[in-house]
């Protein structure tokens, strides 16, 4: 008999609430993986790339703020994020066996030793 894993909580949720593990089964398993956000590299994931949530939230607050003045939802324009931030784990890349190279590291915005 077969099981099936359910679980409750949204995608985002349970992602963030599990950073740690995933990281370290990423690890365990020598899987080079790319997050969509930082949090994941500060517990030793290999790089990320993707939207600072605190710029995604300040936009939605000035979406919010528009609307509080008057104007009407559906009259605003869809937003998307527009700043998209790369960082990189050079110890983990070390732990996986690869190189990084110099052009690369130049790309992003964080480099973590």
């Amino acid at each position: 008999m077969t099981r099936s894993l359910r679980c409750s909580l949204p995608p985002v949720l349970f992602f963030g609430a599990n950073i740690e593990r995933i990281v370290a089964l990423a690890a365990r398993y020598m899987l080079p993986a790319i997050y969509d956000r930082r949090e994941f590299i500060t517990v030793g994931g290999l790089m990320s790339y993707g939207t600072r949530f605190a710029d995604v939230f300040l936009q939605g607050g000035m979406y919010v703020a528009r609307i509080l003045k008057g104007a009407k939802p559906g009259d605003l324009p869809v937003q998307e994020p527009t700043k998209f931030e790369l960082a990189i784990n050079l110890k983990a890349a070390k732990s996986l066996g690869l190189n990084v190279s110099r052009d690369f590291l130049l790309r992003a915005d964080e480099v973590i030793e």
